[in-house]
């Protein structure tokens, strides 16, 4: 079958400038030639201040419509788009900016110190400078440094620019084992509009089609690819682009109503915080609109799923994929047929699960998870090393461990890194998590190994309390139970400890060194 024409955003823009194209956090909607109108001076205004194609242009913003301005710019303006995880310090931030080596940054004035101070220690051009006015009333002015967006804007034109070439995404992975680095694709040699057409199936694959009376839901930060290219794709798709600034699950929910969202994508904890509100208050949203509810990113424990599936029905999409590429689908009936599973490789990629030694393992045998993506080859800027070390041939990968059945569909079981290995077993702490979340008073848990002098390591539970719920003895040992009746006993934690709040960002990654550092202080890793 032909897939349907996206003519993109921009064409769409021209021709309906009135309609909503995106909805900010604080319910301003902006209007499709607004939009455009902005993106056509930021490319007007960058040229005149001397950036050429290729150059990376880096954002550190909330989600906020001035992120699908600068989008909308480089990406008809041939340049890389670097967008900063606001959580970063100067230093990392510093590092990200000089390491890309960013011509300009677009941030948000609450970010003033670390994009002031990262700047000028990156050396970023003066020109390439531009600061966004907080939302928030009393506004402190711009960044010291920074020329104020509408005064790089002003006077500029507003029609599109001539030139025009297609930009790309320059996305610096997490950094958890060492520096970031970046991920870094060839600058397409097209135009804007056939780079959309190339890459609509980003959308296409979940059964979301252009046009018609769809609205999308950003519940993430759009520094991370997932959030951030749905939300892109949803504009070019001509859909209104409803933002949250930080999740809160009734907040979704009243979005989900007020808005008639059609399609969103969450991770497992925004899933999880979800079906942790009171059956009452779920209730009093009607959520008849979704269409899609697309997730990845982790782990999807099954109960969890199932439960979704009884609330939402059938429109629960789960996709495997990372920064680097991707991926797996698993449409809603094929997680019913196949529990647990993250799907089958979409159109142009495949999946391979390898040993040790580089050898395809037998159906059902847990082993190494290797992705190809054809035509989207990657490199990490500036270090081979790693760049080859993540290869095999044409595929590549990020270190998760997982499994095929007889039918092709891959099973994750985790992450290679965080793998316990207790007494010469493996234990998988995705699988333990996915037993303690079915209790209802948990709601987060982390499971990680710890020094143990006789098996090496030993399983270790760090729980959050769902609200309403206090840590205590009796609690770690009613839990401590409820795992030994789902889970064989050498998996089950041998101890539970308690934390006020996971270490999560804003996008549900957890941090799991940080619970783990301090079990391993002073300890040899040879025990």
């Amino acid at each position: 079958m032909t897939p349907p024409e996206v003519r993109g955003f921009w064409a769409a823009a021209a021709a309906g400038p009135g309609r909503v194209a995106v909805i900010d956090p604080d319910g301003r909607a902006w209007t499709a030639g607004e939009v455009d109108a902005k993106a056509n001076q930021l490319v007007h205004a960058l040229r005149e201040r001397g950036l050429q194609p290729g150059d990376p242009v880096a954002t550190l913003l909330p989600n906020r419509a001035e992120v699908l301005v600068v989008l909308m710019a480089l990406f008809q303006a041939g340049w890389n788009f670097v967008p900063l995880n606001s959580n970063l310090t100067v230093a990392e931030v510093s590092y990200i900016l000089e390491d890309a080596g960013a011509k300009a940054l677009v941030a948000d004035e609450r970010f003033a110190a670390v994009a002031g101070g990262a700047a000028l220690h990156a050396g970023v051009p003066e020109q390439g400078r531009i600061s966004v006015p907080a939302a928030a009333p009393g506004s402190p002015g711009a960044i010291p440094g920074f020329t104020p967006l509408d005064v790089v804007l002003a006077g500029h034109p507003d029609r599109p620019p001539i030139d025009r070439i297609a930009g790309q995404f320059m996305q610096y992975t997490s950094g958890t084992t060492g520096r970031p680095k970046a991920v870094q694709r060839t600058l397409p040699s097209f135009d804007p509009e056939t780079w959309v057409q190339v890459f609509s199936g980003n959308l296409l694959r979940y059964d979301i089609e252009p046009g018609g009376d769809a609205v999308h839901l950003v519940t993430s930060p759009m520094y991370h690819m997932s959030p951030l290219s749905f939300g892109y794709f949803s504009a070019h798709f001509e859909h209104p682009v409803v933002l949250m600034e930080k999740w809160d699950a009734e907040e979704a929910l009243r979005l989900i109503e007020r808005y008639r969202v059609t399609d969103t994508a969450m991770v497992p904890t925004q899933l999880h915080r979800l079906m942790q509100l009171p059956e009452d208050v779920r209730a009093r949203y009607d959520v008849s609109s979704l269409r899609q509810v697309i997730h990845a990113a982790a782990p999807c424990p099954m109960d969890l799923k199932r439960r979704l599936f009884d609330w939402l029905g059938p429109v629960i999409y789960e996709f495997y994929g990372a920064t680097e590429g991707g991926g797996t689908l698993a449409k809603p009936q094929d997680w019913l047929d196949h529990p647990g599973t993250v799907g089958r490789p979409w159109q142009g990629a495949d999946v391979k699960v390898l040993d040790d030694e580089g050898n395809e393992v037998p159906t059902g045998t847990v082993g190494t998870v290797y992705m190809k993506l054809m035509g989207g080859d990657f490199r990490y800027k500036g270090d081979d090393e790693k760049t080859e070390a993540n290869r095999h041939g044409d595929f590549f990968t990020v270190g998760d461990m997982g499994e095929l059945d007889e039918d092709g569909f891959l099973y994750l079981r985790d992450r290679k890194i965080d793998m316990i290995i207790s007494g010469g077993v493996n234990v998988y702490p995705a699988e333990v998590e996915a037993a303690l979340l079915s209790h209802h008073v948990v709601g987060d848990v982390a499971v990680f190994g710890i020094p143990d002098p006789e098996w090496g390591e030993q399983v270790k539970a760090v729980v959050e309390p769902a609200p309403g719920s206090a840590a205590s003895l009796e609690l770690a040992e009613e839990l401590l139970a409820h795992c030994g009746s789902q889970l064989a006993k050498y998996k089950c934690p041998r101890s539970i400890d308690f934390t006020e709040a996971m270490p999560r960002d804003p996008n549900g990654k957890l941090y799991k060194r940080r619970l783990r550092e301090p079990y391993w202080e002073g300890v040899s890793s040879e025990i």
